[in-house]
């Protein structure tokens, strides 16, 4: 960013230019593939970490095999029916194919919803390009004050730029914190897949599969709060008016942003309650 000469300007642009590159950067990371995040390092021990656990599974998706049979079947005899054998064996290759290819399924799940969200973002060209600016009308009144009258408006940019900053870093921490639950589900998808095996239980592997498939939707909720706030800092820039004083119209436009940024953030943590209460879980 090229310097102005003010002090107050230079803080706020660079408040503002820090809080513009990481909503850029939450466009890049909802847009990525868990195999492509950070060039695939973490995705190779989450492969790793799957396999180790596969054994785990297998031996876990023989136990709720037995379960079921007990508990679907009254005597032997029951057992001898083709039409029950042939149930139980599609049971067993059903859940041991999901247990096996367990990493393949999810990443179905993930694409899935990444179609979703495409299809939200396409007629907008993504986030990236979104920025928050400042109104000329605020910088040249800045720009307009001596050096006494300007000491306030320090005081009031010093406390806006640091609450921006701050948000911009809570904000891509949550998204960090996405690819945080997406790698866990996938690490430990063998034990929760493995219930499929029995009849009783396998209402636990459908709703695991289904909390993961609200993790990879919380990008689409992420991007459309994204859409919202571009639109309303946009549409209704904050500035009481151009005759006010310079700390008034400072203060006006550092607080309704400051605002808007506190409920995309707040629309960000919250985005997998969202989820949840759209897919009942």
């Amino acid at each position: 960013m090229e310097s102005s000469g003010n002090w107050v300007v230079d803080n706020i642009a660079n408040s503002l230019d820090t809080w513009n590159s990481k909503l850029a950067e939450i466009w890049q990371l909802v847009t990525q593939s868990p195999q492509s995040f950070k060039g695939g390092g973490v995705w190779s021990i989450i492969v790793s970490i799957n396999g180790s656990i596969q054994a785990v599974g297998l031996g876990l998706l023989v136990l709720f095999f037995a379960m079921g049979i007990a508990k679907s079947t009254i005597n032997l005899t029951e057992l001898k029916r083709p039409e029950q054998a042939v149930k139980f064996f599609i049971r067993f290759a059903l859940a041991k194919a999901a247990v096996t290819y367990g990493m393949d399924i999810m990443m179905g799940i993930f694409e899935i919803c990444q179609g979703v969200m495409s299809s939200v973002t396409s007629r907008f060209g993504g986030i990236g390009s979104m920025s928050v600016k400042m109104p000329d009308a605020v910088k040249q009144k800045i720009l307009q004050v001596g050096f006494w009258e300007s000491i306030p408006l320090w005081a009031v940019t010093l406390l806006g730029s640091l609450f921006i900053t701050v948000l911009s870093f809570v904000m891509i921490m949550s998204i960090y914190g996405r690819f945080f639950r997406l790698y866990t589900y996938t690490a430990f998808s063998p034990i929760p897949l493995s219930t499929f095996a029995g009849e009783g239980t396998s209402s636990v592997g459908v709703h695991f599969l289904k909390s993961y498939a609200g993790v990879c939707l919380e990008g689409a909720v992420i991007v459309i709060a994204c859409v919202i706030f571009n639109a309303f800092v946009g549409s209704n820039p904050a500035i009481v008016s151009e005759s006010a004083s310079a700390v008034n119209l400072v203060w006006s436009y550092v607080g309704e942003t400051i605002f808007g940024m506190l409920v995309l953030v707040g629309c960000i943590k919250a985005s997998d309650r969202v989820v949840k209460e759209m897919l009942g879980l």
